[in-house]
């Protein structure tokens, strides 16, 4: 993987965000992390629309097509500027020039970054790429000054929970989402909310 500034996470706990050293970094044969480029917009919406409607649970799929709707109007089909206004980027993981991952960061503070849209096609899932995104937005928050990457996610995702959890982030808050937004569904799903130092 060509990526030139990871964070080194290892075992339980609250585990600073540090960055690799050279003797460090981890390779992931054919995945490369970098910066989104108009022309990717089109698989980033595709990855986008395609893991959401996995997360729909039973009952709840036209809360979350509306939620897919609203989202792609005000963030996903304009990356570029919703994360240049919000002072931080956009990066996918590709293999082949295909993307298999992605994820934002957003300025969610003056001392903190807000990982976003983490999200690994289904299809190349259990390979270390999810891993591989979070240490290198770890790594760019800290890069960008931050003092803390916070994020959240929902109980319909306990794979992104563990994979936080084992990170080393602490878990800061939980409550029940009512509200919709382009950063929650609503609907009653309970998100948590997690932070990690730099």
């Amino acid at each position: 993987m060509s990526v030139a500034r990871e964070a080194a996470v290892s075992g339980e706990g609250n585990v600073p965000l540090r960055p690799l050293s050279d003797g460090e970094r981890t390779a992931i044969a054919g995945i490369t992390i970098r910066p989104f480029r108009d022309p990717d917009a089109a698989a980033v919406r595709d990855l986008f629309v395609l893991v959401n409607r996995q997360l729909a649970p039973p009952g709840g799929r036209d809360a979350f097509e509306a939620y897919i709707a609203r989202s792609l109007t005000e963030e996903i089909g304009r990356i570029s500027e919703y994360y240049g206004e919000r002072g931080g980027g956009f990066w996918i993981a590709v293999n082949a020039e295909t993307v298999v991952g992605m994820f934002g960061l957003e300025q969610a503070a003056a001392d903190a970054m807000e990982l976003r849209r983490m999200y690994v096609d289904p299809s190349a899932r259990r390979g270390g790429i999810g891993r591989a995104l979070l240490r290198f937005a770890e790594a760019e928050a800290c890069r960008r000054g931050a003092r803390r990457l916070e994020l959240s996610t929902s109980e319909l995702q306990p794979a992104a929970l563990a994979l936080y959890r084992r990170a080393g982030y602490r878990q800061v808050r939980d409550e029940l989402a009512d509200a919709v937004s382009n950063k929650t569904v609503g609907g009653g799903v309970r998100r948590y909310y997690f932070e990690k130092q730099c």
